[in-house]
């Protein structure tokens, strides 16, 4: 691989290189999108982009951190984390003091940071939090098993930094295998690696970067959450089954029948979001059985509907992720696809023909470029493979 930017970027600081290096993946979510935080099911897999932290251990107990991708060095004490700053260290400030709940820290650490794509729509910030805890845990002698690398991780991003995510995005870096689809079901966190099947065509993962930026926080995810546990917890009232507390309130626990029966009477949006939980959930169980069997091109129209659903029902994406994915779904060669991540920039992820991997950089780029002219120097596009997540890494 080669010196990395952040090795050259640590020597310049601390002339000296640095002790270790943390690699965790980022991630794709064929099928499966908008609910893992209502306890539904998700299909993922890591590839073989993600973040890269190099770092030293500071027994002062000080962690100084610098970024290859945002500007100024952040710098707290590990028992004095304190509240956040609304930095791209808050992550972080986040992975430190999960932790520092359940285990004794003593030892901090100085590290450079860096993401080998442009940050945005593969859950970076959770690749953020898994390299900078897997660090901390090293040089703290700490051994976490993979559920509580991901839980920790989860309890930084939703309870510290205040996203409502659900455990996908954890899951799929930390439970990733090569060649193998993650099958997880967010209930019971009970997960299947289910291995390409030998008789399936080739396939490689395309990425195409719409060039947006805006961050998660901004967007109107949480609400979107709350229209959908808004929509059960209505639901639950109208078919006269007991309900708790609304933030308690999941579709999962809610028979599909019971929905059905009486999802008209929702508002609109709320029926919505309900229609694309409900139905994605449907999707992915039927995507894995796809897997399973080899079937690449139903795997993909999966995916394809999903990417319809999260447009029409949920109602997310920006105008220029919508674009590139009608784009891919006009486009020979692709088997599926959706957008990824209103997180701090937009992509689209595909599963494509790798014979036709040139003809289809070539054609969905300048299709969106006529679109969107202003995003040419932004947009770009990026092949990748499956990759071995932070439980499933030698070393």
């Amino acid at each position: 691989m080669g010196t990395m930017r952040c090795e050259e970027k640590f020597f310049e600081i601390y002339h000296r290189a640095p002790d270790g290096t943390a690699f965790v993946p980022y991630r794709i979510c064929p099928i499966g999108a908008h609910s893992d935080h209502n306890l539904g099911k998700i299909t993922g897999f890591a590839i073989d982009k993600g973040i890269h932290l190099v770092y030293r251990p500071k027994q002062n107990g000080v962690i100084e951190i610098t970024s290859l991708q945002f500007p100024k060095r952040a710098q707290w004490h590990i028992l004095e984390v304190g509240g956040k700053t609304g930095d791209w260290a808050d992550y972080l400030r986040g992975a430190t003091w999960a932790l520092e709940k359940k285990h004794v820290l003593s030892v901090g650490l100085c590290g450079v940071i860096e993401g080998s794509l442009p940050i945005g729509g593969l859950s970076s910030s959770a690749a953020v939090i898994l390299a900078f805890l897997s660090a901390l845990c090293k040089v703290n002698g700490i051994s976490l098993s993979a559920r509580e690398l991901i839980d920790t991780a989860f309890d930084a991003e939703k309870n510290y930094v205040g996203v409502n995510v659900g455990t996908l995005d954890q899951s799929c870096e930390v439970l990733g295998k090569k060649n193998h689809l993650l099958y997880l079901d967010c209930a019971d966190n009970s997960f299947e690696l289910i291995p390409t099947n030998p008789t399936m065509k080739p396939y490689q993962i395309a990425i195409f970067f719409s060039g947006l930026e805006h961050s998660l926080l901004g967007s109107k995810y949480n609400m979107r959450v709350d229209e959908l546990r808004s929509g059960i917890y209505a639901i639950r009232a109208f078919a006269g089954m007991e309900y708790g507390k609304f933030k308690e309130t999941n579709a999962r626990d809610l028979p599909f029948e019971v929905y059905e029966q009486y999802k008209s009477k929702l508002p609109v949006p709320w029926m919505r979001r309900c229609e694309h939980w409900f139905t994605e959930f449907k999707r992915v169980q039927a995507g894995a059985e796809a897997w399973r069997n080899g079937d690449l091109e139903t795997f993909g129209r999966l995916s394809f509907e999903s990417g319809w659903s999260s447009i029409h029902n949920w109602e997310s994406g920006a105008p220029e992720q919508i674009k590139l994915y009608e784009i891919m779904t006009e486009t020979d060669g692709i088997y599926g696809g959706r957008f990824s991540g209103a997180g701090f920039k937009g992509c689209c992820l595909a599963l494509i023909n790798p014979n036709k991997a040139q003809y289809i950089a070539e054609n969905v780029e300048r299709r969106y470029l006529d679109a969107f002219p202003e995003m040419k120097g932004k947009y770009s596009f990026c092949l990748c493979e499956t990759e071995n997540g932070l439980a499933n890494r030698k070393g």
